[in-house]
């Protein structure tokens, strides 16, 4: 496994823990990751990559080893995070920014916030989620508000080898070896042996608001950075965004491609035999399809053409109108 070091940083009052591999002196690359993760979740992707980078994971407040927040969690919160975080590791240097699940909303949405600051947006996985209509506003305020009055909390686990055992359980796909590597950084071991999660249960709280699609693609449509998505061929998330339960009228393509279309350069990539956590699934797959969008974008500002590496998948390029390139 590629080394890495582990350090605690101030963060807008907080004490974060960042993950880093490489040298200081590498190209910079951000990784950050999803609901329920931790940094250290990109450790294999991180032995994939062929280039030399400067890797940053940061675990998100409240997560692994970042310090928790009593009041709880609020979306914003990570947008205003992430730019200290690059105010304390890139100051004045467009970024290069990959994010799983959540940890992609998050730099997609910064790519359109703060366009300037963005070089690069990569995301896993991560596309948005569901469009919500406002009648639904009541209910989600009344459930949070009970939440708020039972906090909720985490089963604990009888030993570290139950926590790899449910990671498995989530991910079938999740080998012994990494299930075991990862578990070891999701929870923490109890003087009697038993385990917990180290994560702020109080992330289990569901937000109040309403999920306004039209505000998000507001923000998209700001975003000048070129944009990938990579998407598992397995994933439950594009069914889950396009809100579908009859499976012969399900078109994976037509919800994304509509997104796709508020930013004015974004490709979406699937990587076959993966699922949402295709880092941990396809780890050489995802690797090789970021390093080359990252090559590929270097050769387009210089030459003014895309040079994409080919890969066994297709590839969907958004421009004008969809076209779907055959890797």
């Amino acid at each position: 496994m590629t080394p890495s070091t582990s350090q605690s940083i101030p963060i807008r009052g907080l004490s974060y823990h960042v993950r880093t591999w490489g040298k200081a002196g590498a190209p910079k690359l951000f990784m950050l990751h999803g609901w329920m993760d931790v940094g250290a979740s990109f450790q294999f992707l991180v032995d994939a990559l062929v280039r030399d980078w400067f890797v940053i994971a940061p675990d998100w407040r409240g997560f692994g080893g970042s310090e928790w927040c009593p009041d709880g969690y609020w979306f914003v919160d990570y947008l205003a995070d992430l730019e200290a975080l690059l105010d304390h590791y890139s100051p004045g240097e467009p970024a290069r920014v990959v994010g799983h699940s959540l940890g992609g909303n998050v730099a997609c949405l910064f790519a359109g916030i703060r366009p300037a600051r963005i070089s690069h947006a990569i995301s896993l996985d991560g596309f948005g989620i569901p469009a919500e209509r406002p009648e639904v506003a009541p209910d989600k305020i009344a459930k949070w508000l009970d939440a708020l009055s039972d906090p909720p909390s985490f089963a604990p686990y009888p030993n570290i080898a139950a926590v790899a055992d449910r990671l498995q359980k989530n991910n079938p796909r999740l080998p012994r070896d990494k299930a075991d590597f990862l578990a070891a950084h999701w929870a923490e071991v109890l003087p009697d042996g038993s385990a917990r999660l180290s994560s702020d249960p109080r992330h289990k709280v569901p937000f109040p608001h309403v999920y306004r699609m039209e505000e998000v693609l507001a923000i998209w449509r700001r975003a000048t950075s070129p944009v990938l998505w990579i998407g598992g061929r397995d994933s439950f998330v594009l069914k889950w965004l396009a809100g579908v339960r009859d499976e012969s009228k399900f078109d994976p393509e037509a919800e994304l491609k509509r997104r796709m279309a508020a930013f004015s350069d974004c490709r979406l990539l699937t990587i076959s035999d993966a699922g949402h956590m295709l880092h941990h699934d396809q780890p050489l797959a995802v690797a090789a399809a970021i390093e080359a969008f990252l090559g590929a974008s270097v050769s387009h500002r210089a030459c003014g053409a895309w040079r994409f590496v080919r890969v066994a998948v297709p590839i969907f390029r958004w421009s004008s109108s969809p076209v779907i390139e055959s890797g």
